[in-house]
């Protein structure tokens, strides 16, 4: 458990710190390991190269639900242009299905990875281009806007956006109440705050 003067492992060994990083990791949802479908450690279904669950071919798992490792041999990471290409593979492997034609062979392409790091700051790395500071701020701001879908969510977000720029609004977080966490033993600190992120879509 973790509590104001650290972290508490096995319920007997105690790290102190006064600040805690928690890197859990992602893990696919608890469903997959109830089907007898091959999964790796994260839970994700081990697909085929057509994303099709192994002896299920009808079946296909795409996102953070699937372990794709026939590119280069290591699983791609769970990001949203990865999910949005396989679902994309999907639907043409569907349609080959309904012509009776052959399937596509999922191939990801890497685009490129972006991060803002702060107000007008952000890292860019597009292969032979890679940006810093404000032009990859720009840069993310513009694919961003570009990759929503429809024409109103794009404008809403750019407003909204514009004007947390320009009155530093960011998403709160809130001390709320407090609470009990299981397996920590009874003491005047084991009140944990429930802290609340306010859901707003903000400029970094």
């Amino acid at each position: 458990c973790i509590d104001a003067e650290g972290v508490q492992i096995d319920g007997s060994e105690l790290i102190s710190s006064a600040t805690v990083m928690w890197c859990a990791g992602v893990a696919a949802v608890p469903l997959t390991k109830t089907l007898d479908v091959p999964i790796d450690r994260g839970g994700r279904v081990i697909v085929e190269s057509d994303l099709s669950v192994p002896g299920f071919k009808n079946v296909f798992a795409i996102g953070d639900l699937a372990s794709f490792s026939h590119q280069g041999g290591k699983p791609l990471p769970g990001l949203a242009p990865v999910a949005m290409q396989q679902g994309a593979v999907v639907v043409h492997s569907i349609l080959d299905d309904l012509k009776s034609g052959a399937r596509t062979t999922f191939h990801y392409k890497d685009r490129g990875v972006m991060a803002t790091i702060g107000r007008l700051a952000a890292v860019a790395d597009f292969g032979k281009v890679k940006l810093t500071g404000i032009w990859a701020w720009l840069s993310w701001l513009f694919i961003h806007i570009l990759l929503l879908i429809g024409f109103r969510n794009r404008l809403l977000v750019l407003m909204n956006w514009i004007f947390s720029f320009i009155t530093y609004d960011r998403g709160a977080r809130l001390i709320t109440g407090h609470r009990m966490i299981a397996g920590c033993p009874e003491s005047a600190d084991d009140d944990v705050a429930t802290i609340r992120t306010q859901d707003r879509s903000t400029v970094p």
